[in-house]
């Protein structure tokens, strides 16, 4: 009786493992529209990528007069308004006593405390040289001189370094007196590195006060 018992237990068990493995090998018909027949290539968007790279860029501030004062800035102190250099120039634009007195500043040690003061300071100049420079910029402005394009930016930049009587000098003689600076930098290196930004907005001015 046991023997009977036992056979009819594994015959029961081989049934039921043989329905199940009928049903999980069932074939499943698959629709024509979505049979893949042929490598397909998949395109991202222009405007994204998947790509990490390891350098790290500071945020773009772009080409306006804020992009153009703090690139001018970094370049002149790395943006220190609390420095003086070894020849005695102020704070983050590097302003030099003779030209603060121009415009009405007088206290150096004040004007080294006070980065607002230092900003009017600078805006104020941009008017005063853009005043002083703009038949040349109306002359020269889209020429180019020793491999430069000239720029209404990049003019104003170079009277920031080398006053803008060396700039007019220099336009005139189509780069002949190509003055620099203390530590070497060229007129033709600052119309050439800060070229290119829209100062349109900043008015000329005669002798501009703080």
């Amino acid at each position: 009786m046991k023997k009977w018992i036992g056979t009819i237990s594994m015959l029961t068990m081989i049934f039921i493992l043989a329905s199940f493995t009928s049903k999980t090998t069932k074939k499943v018909s698959v629709p024509s529209s979505l049979k893949v027949n042929e490598p397909t290539m998949v395109l991202f968007p222009k405007d994204k990528t998947t790509l990490r790279t390891t350098s790290i860029f500071p945020p773009f501030i772009g080409s306006s007069y804020v992009g153009f004062k703090e690139a001018l800035g970094f370049k002149e102190s790395s943006g220190n308004y609390f420095i003086t250099n070894t020849y005695g120039y102020l704070g983050k634009y590097q302003f030099g006593i003779a030209t603060l007195n121009l415009m009405g500043v007088y206290n150096a040690s004040q004007f080294l405390r006070d980065p607002e003061l230092q900003e009017r300071a600078f805006y104020t100049n941009m008017t005063r040289n853009k005043w002083i420079l703009r038949k040349d910029i109306g002359r020269f402005k889209g020429k180019r001189i020793k491999g430069v394009q000239i720029t209404e930016s990049g003019i104003l930049a170079a009277a920031h370094l080398a006053g803008a009587g060396n700039v007019k000098r220099f336009l005139r003689s189509y780069g002949n007196h190509d003055k620099c600076d203390a530590y070497g930098t060229s007129i033709s290196a600052y119309l050439q590195k800060f070229g290119g930004y829209d100062l349109s907005g900043i008015r000329p001015k005669r002798n501009p006060k703080v």
